[in-house]
């Protein structure tokens, strides 16, 4: 059976796809000072035309790296929030959602690369910051949806807690990237299970 022929705009999506699944890997392993746009197009297989016909640099391509990975978080929180479920169902779901989230290790490092580029950045960490607070607004409103779903009021203002999660999720990750001898992973995804339900359900 004869393979289908892509259309010019299905070619450039499935490019721009391969180009940001390639950076992912090569900014995870290497920091995303060393990853080169070499390293990333002998990754995905491409040449530098193509990655300057998709990303008018290194830092956009990046922060489109995030917002693709935010975007995935939204959807799936939203999903949950969509469907039927029962109050308590809803509220395993979405703790155990944020347990998942707190396991991806190759996430977390490119947002670790990211703060880090935007302290030294100054050009960057005004695109940073714009789209951290665009993803706090965002969890604000899935915050939000869920207290007027279980008719209640939130325990503090959604972007508040929207915030503290963001925070919260971090530095568990952080110390345990940094001290991995102190706390188990399974430890740690249990404690953040229990501060993530005494903060939002109780």
């Amino acid at each position: 059976m004869a393979r289908k022929r892509l259309t010019r705009e299905e070619s450039r999506d499935q490019t721009n796809q391969r180009l940001l699944e390639a950076a992912a890997h090569v900014i995870a392993k290497k920091g995303f000072a060393a990853a080169s746009v070499e390293d990333i197009v002998a990754h995905a297989g491409y040449t530098r035309g193509a990655f300057y016909s998709n990303f008018k640099s290194k830092s956009d391509l990046f922060i489109a790296l995030l917002s693709q990975d935010h975007q995935c978080v939204q959807q799936d929180l939203q999903k949950i929030l969509d469907a039927p479920l029962s109050i308590t169902d809803m509220q395993e779901q979405i703790s155990q959602y944020y347990v998942q989230v707190y396991r991806d290790e190759k996430n977390f490092i490119l947002w670790a690369e990211a703060r880090v580029l935007a302290l030294r950045d100054a050009k960057f960490r005004a695109r940073f910051n714009a789209y951290c607070l665009e993803k706090c607004n965002d969890i604000a409103s899935i915050i939000e949806q869920f207290y007027k779903m279980m008719g209640t009021e939130p325990p503090a203002p959604p972007r508040d807690l929207a915030f503290g999660t963001m925070a919260l999720i971090d530095g568990m990750r952080f110390f345990n990237e940094t001290i991995p001898k102190e706390l188990t992973d399974e430890a740690a995804m249990h404690v953040l299970g229990v501060m993530f339900n005494a903060t939002f359900f109780k």
